[in-house]
């Protein structure tokens, strides 16, 4: 990891490069690199390809050959899981994905509905080119649909509705038609990895970092919080190094940390978007994946006034929320027309097919009532947010079992999970041999690196999937983390104790079991006091008192 390099931060294709392959050939002095200061270099050195061995191919233009060794732990994994996928009778040693953001809940009613006979029209119209921004007869479906899931203040309009297929393939147009190359967008780590490839390797736009971290002070009342003065910062620095930043994304809800951005904090940033004239390009590809009724989800779109209409663009899809992630369907909402037609302009190379078209139509105007609905609300939704619920419920209880601390979200297919006590030096080499070692155990997962987490530990793992193979799948994570235990307290009995986990950060009730992350302890100073401390810590984070009350005996 320490040799890998990342997306440039103020350099082009042809420099980063020559970093490749000065430290791929040997020509770099790793160490130096290592030690250097991140504000310093010109590349971040945790990343997303291996340079060993890089011989750059002269049948590539530079952009050609970066892509081309462009791969991170995800990308790694995702392509080992394909190559060896767990099934249930014929493979049952393969891999298990917990990886790749699915939903793997609702096939049963997915497959029934969309097979239904109203979806099969074939017409000349669907067979020929359409309008680029898509099917007016979509665009009109989609303005309704987003109109009363975002509970907008006034009804959508089609105009301003752009189709596409697949978010990666907005972020992508986006960021071509707002940036120059070399300019860059303001996006809060972590973040979801995909967009580092839509933004950076198709159209050479950069991504300016605001940092979050778990610690706990008097401006985060959460852990990994989002606030206007980290952006703030993070904007400043950029522009400090000569960075010019055209726009700012956020995710709501928030990929991988699963947060759900309330009225105020949406009111904030874009507030702050609009005194430094910034695009916002707000994701809510998750607003329908929201399994809990305590939590609340705000869209822009429902917001009685935007800051800058002008410079506010909302994505949404039915990848995630539909739970059918193989079929590529993105739409953008933008009142901005001069950003309507640059991005419809590009259409031609991301167009949804007109059969899709009609299906997507057909699913989105489901209505069996003349004001919501019916199937959707009354049928789907109902039955995803109880199996998501149900399955986050399982696993959550299985890292509660291990001590792992968490973040307890409500929204998405995922779980943000605290690793750390299972790294002995609390590196990023560290998180990625656990990483590796997880996959050499037949379980991918996603490991904190590749969303540009700032501290090394972090993992997302993604519930939304079967029972039999989330329990197989925490066994094997069982495994992993019992020997990697073992082997912990192995070393410390043979070396002095040693403490340089400076990053771990005191945990409130936003994170879940764990009270307090400990710091390494010699095997020596393990007495009845710690046992008693880690017995009060398990019996405060059970519900079992509160289930088991002497009403329900009686």
């Amino acid at each position: 990891s320490s040799s890998s390099v990342a997306m440039p931060r103020g350099l082009d294709f042809s420099q980063a490069l020559s970093e490749i392959e000065e430290m791929g050939g040997g020509g770099g002095n790793r160490q130096e690199m290592r030690v250097c200061p991140l504000t310093k270099r010109r590349v971040d050195m945790h990343g997303f390809c291996n340079p060993n061995g890089f011989q750059r191919s002269p049948y590539l233009s530079a952009r050609g050959n970066f892509a081309n060794i462009f791969h991170g732990s995800t990308e790694e994994g995702y392509k080992a899981y394909h190559a060896d996928k767990y099934d249930e009778d014929k493979n049952p040693n393969g891999i298990i994905n917990f990886g790749t953001s699915e939903n793997k809940l609702c096939f049963d009613l997915m497959s029934k509905r969309l097979t239904q006979t109203d979806m099969n029209l074939m017409e000349p119209s669907l067979l020929q080119y359409p309008d680029w921004k898509g099917h007016l007869f979509l665009r009109e479906e989609v303005a309704r649909f987003l109109t009363y899931y975002c509970k907008a203040p006034a009804p959508l309009k089609a105009d301003n509705v752009i189709v596409l297929n697949g978010c990666g393939s907005l972020f992508s147009a986006l960021a071509t038609v707002l940036c120059d190359p070399g300019e860059a967008v303001l996006i809060a780590t972590p973040f979801y990895d995909g967009i580092t490839q839509s933004v950076f390797l198709y159209g050479n736009v950069k991504l300016v970092y605001a940092y979050l971290d778990s610690k706990i002070t008097g401006t985060n009342t959460r852990p990994f919080q989002l606030t206007v003065e980290k952006l703030e910062k993070a904007l400043q620095d950029a522009r400090a190094d000569g960075v010019t930043v055209r726009a700012l994304i956020l995710l709501n809800p928030q990929n991988p940390l699963g947060d759900i951005y309330s009225l105020s904090e949406l009111q904030d940033y874009l507030e702050f978007a609009k005194r430094h004239e910034l695009h916002v390009i707000v994701d809510e590809i998750y607003m329908l994946s929201v399994f809990d009724e305590s939590a609340t989800f705000h869209s822009v779109l429902g917001m009685d006034r935007l800051p800058d209409p002008q410079r506010t663009h909302v994505m949404w899809g039915i990848t995630k929320d539909f739970a059918v992630s193989g079929i590529r369907f993105g739409t953008l909402y933008t009142e901005n027309q001069d950003v309507a037609n640059a991005v419809a302009s590009l259409c031609y190379f991301h167009g949804v097919c007109g059969t899709v078209q009609h299906k997507v139509a057909q699913l989105l105007k489901d209505r069996g009532e003349p004001v919501a609905p019916y199937w959707i609300n009354q049928v789907y939704l109902r039955a995803n947010h109880a199996r998501l619920k149900a399955a986050h419920t399982y696993v959550t209880d299985e890292l509660k079992t291990l001590g792992v601390p968490f973040l307890n979200r409500n929204a998405g297919f995922f779980v943000w999970i605290d690793f750390r006590k299972y790294l002995k030096t609390g590196t990023f080499e560290e998180e990625l041999l656990l990483w590796k070692r997880f996959l050499d155990n037949k379980v991918f997962l996603s490991c904190g690196k590749a969303f540009e987490c700032s501290e090394p530990g972090w993992f997302r793992i993604i519930f939304a999937d079967k029972t039999h193979r989330l329990q197989l799948g925490m066994q094997r994570i069982r495994k992993v983390l019992e020997e990697r235990e073992q082997e912990i307290l192995a070393e410390e009995k043979e070396q002095p104790c040693q403490s340089d986990q400076d990053g771990k950060a005191d945990s409130t009730d936003e994170v879940i079991f764990v009270s307090r992350h400990q710091e390494p302890t010699c095997a020596s100073s393990s007495n009845l006091g710690d046992l008693i401390g880690l017995l009060q810590q398990q019996m405060r984070s059970s519900d079992w008192l509160q289930k088991n009350t002497a009403e329900q005996f009686a």
